[in-house]
């Protein structure tokens, strides 16, 4: 699963400090604003019932190739879910992401082809700022994940590309992991300091603390686990620059064979059909329930959405925003 105009980009990455970006973000909205990410076949009814909750969408749609070098542009439901968006008075973002198909995962070498080629860089981003004018989106975001260490350097130098080559009007946020430390966050390909002072708006992905391809039963994203990541991250990127990324889905980890991802109104069938209890864990802030079967359930809905809504209020964050427009209740 998922798993917002810096120029001396050389500078800034080798000896002096990146200036910091005036940009525009989007205003917030009673305190918060909310993104809402969305794949292009997401119908029109489902995003008519979400416009209210929601400021921005945010759309799947642009790819890298494997070589790193080029862009696969967004398809066509991408660019018309993105218009639609507009027309019903939300602004629009066209993610751009490293997710392949062929792997059924993030892949790691299309990112390191072109973050490490300053040359594949500034095609990337040229051919993204082409495709962001000709859409009529009013920004991107950077969903390239599964980074390593060396890959830092180059993600704030393609951010910076992408606002130099758009109108200031135009908003470049970013995806970023979860992570208990700055080291972490380091580790995982993310300079945060710089990219702070490149981006608009950085968007913590404080979900898939668990699942059923890489740990036992747990928590989408607990509440403590989101402070904790949340805190490291804060150290290096002011709080009104921050969206707190709530999950609405789940997972099943059953006791034999592969468990799969929920949306939340199937969890509650799943559940309500097996005739198990769900139980709220209000630690985690999230849901629970253990089939006949013995198959153990997952997800995070509404409420805990409202718990986030709470918490990213407390701490003064920017905004929210919620992975997926689809899958999770609507968007209050």
């Amino acid at each position: 699963m998922r798993r917002a105009a810096a120029v001396l980009i050389v500078a800034a990455l080798t000896t002096t400090p990146l200036p910091a970006y005036a940009g525009s973000a989007p205003e917030p909205v009673d305190g918060l604003t909310v993104t809402g990410y969305a794949l292009p076949d997401l119908p029109r009814r489902v995003l008519a019932r979400n416009v209210p909750g929601l400021s921005t969408l945010t759309v799947v749609g642009a790819t890298i190739t494997s070589d790193g070098r080029r862009l696969d542009p967004p398809p066509g439901d991408s660019v018309r879910l993105g218009r639609q968006a507009r027309r019903e008075g939300l602004r629009s973002e066209l993610l751009l992401s490293n997710y392949s198909n062929r792997l059924g995962d993030f892949d790691t070498r299309a990112a390191g082809r072109l973050l490490r080629s300053r040359a594949n860089v500034r095609r990337v981003a040229r051919q993204l700022a082409r495709a962001v004018a000709a859409g009529g989106w009013d920004g991107v975001n950077l969903d390239l994940e599964a980074l390593r260490p060396a890959h830092g350097p180059g993600l704030v130098r393609l951010a910076a590309e992408l606002q130099r080559r758009m109108p200031a009007e135009r908003i470049v946020s970013i995806d970023v992991s979860a992570r208990p430390s700055v080291q972490d966050y380091r580790r995982a390909g993310y300079r945060l300091a710089a990219l702070a002072r490149t981006v608009d708006v950085v968007q913590l992905m404080a979900y898939d603390q668990h699942g059923p391809a890489w740990s036992g039963p747990g928590p989408i994203g607990a509440l403590g686990w989101q402070r904790r990541s949340l805190a490291a991250l804060l150290t290096q990127v002011p709080r009104a620059q921050v969206d707190l990324g709530v999950g609405g889905y789940g997972y099943t980890w059953p006791r034999r064979g592969s468990g799969r991802t929920l949306t939340v109104a199937q969890a509650r069938a799943l559940v309500s059909a097996d005739g198990a209890r769900a139980v709220w864990v209000p630690r985690a802030g999230e849901w629970r329930a253990r089939l006949s079967d013995g198959t153990v359930v997952w997800w995070s809905d509404g409420r805990s959405l409202e718990l986030r809504r709470r918490l990213a209020g407390e701490i003064g964050l920017h905004g929210l925003a919620v992975w997926r427009i689809g899958s999770a209740d609507t968007v209050p």
